[in-house]
């Protein structure tokens, strides 16, 4: 086994000291180590003299640590699924972005539909013709009285496309397939050529509700290949607009899924103290959703002693008709009934699926990036995880509310401490041929961002991954034997991007 190229959670190292492998030992290698206990952040190929080249980001949470490892692509190389289930998504979105083949993959298929990233490569491994946009095959369970329901792409409410195919005997989901890509936007392409004046306003597009996250996470690779030392002052201010984020989708969601079983009062306040959470982080910067607070070197805006005030008092507001609107949650035995049981998920399966956020927390996974991998304020600040025991609809939904309230007192505690000072350094370039990762706990869960850099220091390849591209199987997984009407609930307790999805 070879373990990688170790590096911290925001480092960078030289692309010349990555390891590269041949394909047998980079499969080998990254299966070992998931089943050493790490987890697979990021796969993912970028050019090669040789056309594409692989590279495998390793999570290690006992360690605290990254590494990376490489390998030459070729026409076609060994599939790692087989032997880690963490690769499957990330296998055939490599299948469909360079055309070449993970040999023994189980079901190999488009994931958006994308043109290829290698020129004159058309054909889709071991097909005679290009594939046809947006028609692909389903799973299929044969049997008598077994039928197939189809849902979406489009929905009844205004929400975003995203098809929904169960194989189903009498009221049983038996077997559920998920297919996005709808709203391909060509995100990470677009970012690759930067850093320019139009890369941070598309990384703070990369999912709408996650702004703050996925900004973080790209101010965190731009500042480690420029060498940059943030200021305390801005780190304290970027870890209280991520939690704020947290905070105000957590509740948005627990009135969300009180909505989907008729649970009018928690729904209706919920609904409303999220949007005075939202303009909490508009009081700090101007834009409810943290656009433009965040840039390479610290952030774009401070506050002054009323302002603090009014954030201090504020959330305290919030967090108090929170008690009330989602404590009803938890004393009404018709709400508990319809949580408890409803799509579990065990420990064992969130963790050989690589799930992460409150969907793996909520059946046991004890990982959480601020504490296993910690960045900027939480390097000497520690928010208590919250795990569940179920794994159900009402695990998901009482680790999202603990979170809540944790997530409130650690922005209270650090309004108490500001500490006078900048709250921008200056942020070069980036440095040329290197790697540099970065690792944000964001709402959802990990984000990952991985940039490797050209001999000039621009972005030559830039890879997110969104925690639901992780996490969308996890909702398949947990409809396994469960009543179809109990999908809205499911799907509400796991609340994944499509758009975060669909880069």
């Amino acid at each position: 086994m070879t373990e990688g190229r170790i590096l911290p959670n925001g480092g960078t190292i030289a692309r010349s000291e990555i390891p590269v492998v041949d394909p047998e030992e980079f499969r080998d290698s990254v299966a070992e180590g998931v089943r050493a206990g790490a987890r697979l952040a990021a796969l993912f190929a970028a050019p090669a003299a040789a056309g594409a080249r692989l590279y495998a980001l390793l999570a290690w949470k006992e360690r605290g640590v990254l590494s990376v490892l490489a390998a030459e692509a070729g026409e076609r190389y060994p599939a790692l699924t087989p032997a880690c289930e963490q690769a499957h998504l990330f296998e055939r979105e490599i299948a469909e972005q360079w055309r070449v083949e993970p040999v023994g993959h189980p079901w190999l298929k488009p994931v958006r539909f994308e043109l290829p990233r290698r020129p004159g490569r058309d054909l889709w491994p071991g097909q005679s013709e290009p594939p046809a946009c947006a028609v692909m095959d389903f799973f299929r369970v044969e049997g008598e009285e077994v039928h197939e329901v189809a849902v979406g792409p489009v929905h009844a409410g205004i929400i975003e496309p995203g098809h929904f195919r169960f194989q189903c005997h009498g009221e049983t989901v038996h077997h559920l397939e998920i297919a996005l890509g709808y709203q391909h936007r060509g995100v990470e392409r677009a970012l690759e050529g930067g850093p320019s004046l139009r890369t941070l306003p598309y990384v703070e597009t990369l999912a709408g509700d996650t702004t703050v996250g996925h900004a973080y996470a790209y101010c965190r690779a731009l500042e480690a290949l420029a060498r940059c030392r943030v200021p305390a002052r801005a780190q304290i201010w970027r870890g209280i607009a991520l939690e704020l984020e947290r905070i105000a989708n957590h509740l948005g969601d627990l009135g969300a899924l009180a909505g989907d079983i008729g649970f009018l009062p928690t729904m209706s306040y919920c609904g409303r103290i999220r949007g005075e959470v939202l303009n909490l982080t508009a009081a700090l910067c101007g834009n409810r959703f943290g656009r433009g607070l965040l840039r390479p070197g610290g952030v774009g805006w401070d506050a002054d002693a009323a302002t603090v005030e009014r954030l201090q008092a504020g959330l305290r507001t919030a967090m108090r008709d929170a008690e009330s609107a989602v404590g009803l949650l938890w004393e009404t035995p018709s709400v508990l009934a319809r949580f408890e049981s409803a799509g579990p998920l065990s420990a064992e399966a969130a963790g050989r699926l690589g799930l992460v956020g409150p969907a793996a927390r909520a059946s046991g996974v004890d990982a959480d990036v601020r504490r296993d991998f910690p960045y900027g304020i939480y390097r000497l600040t520690h928010i208590p995880v919250a795990t569940g025991r179920t794994g159900d609809v009402f695990a998901r939904a009482f680790v999202r509310w603990q979170e809540a309230q944790r997530s409130a007192a650690f922005i209270q505690e650090q309004l108490e401490a500001l500490p006078p000072g900048e709250i921008q350094a200056a942020c070069g370039e980036p440095a040329p041929d290197r790697l540099a990762a970065a690792l944000v706990e964001g709402w959802r869960g990990a984000i990952c961002h991985v940039v490797l850099t050209d001999g000039a220091g621009r972005l030559e390849r830039y890879k997110v991954v969104d925690p639901s591209f992780l996490n969308w199987f996890g909702l398949a997984y947990a409809m396994r034997g469960q009543p179809i009407s109990d999908f809205p609930l499911c799907n509400k307790s796991f609340n994944l991007s499509y758009c975060g999805f669909d880069l």
